[in-house]
């Protein structure tokens, strides 16, 4: 019994131990973004990404850059850049992917 308690205590620290979370910030430099139609669309294409905590992500015109903060135990930040960049816009050192949609 006593061996048994032992188990579930050192099984109890481990799983208590495991990091389910990982939040962190980056800047994202966005050359292009110079409206806030340009916004809009950045916006849009973060919106649908899962760990991107989009009430602490905030968009500077002035500077052309996004300040994300996201989760990196759901998203890594080249997605976010990659989703950017498929929105038509260059994302830090990921070119602007033109598609029909972005374009629109």
């Amino acid at each position: 019994m006593k061996h048994l308690f032992l188990l579930f205590a050192i099984v109890g620290v481990l799983v208590t131990g495991c990091r389910v979370s990982d939040v962190r910030d980056m800047t994202v430099k966005v050359p292009a973004m110079a409206s806030e139609t340009d916004v809009q669309k950045v916006r849009a294409a973060l919106a649908t990404l899962g760990g991107v905590d989009k009430e602490k992500t905030t968009y500077d015109v002035q500077n052309r850059s996004v300040k994300v903060r996201y989760d990196s135990m759901q998203i890594a930040h080249k997605n976010i850049e990659i989703a950017i960049a498929e929105a038509g816009y260059d994302a830090n050192e990921i070119a602007a992917i033109r598609t029909k949609d972005a374009a629109k």
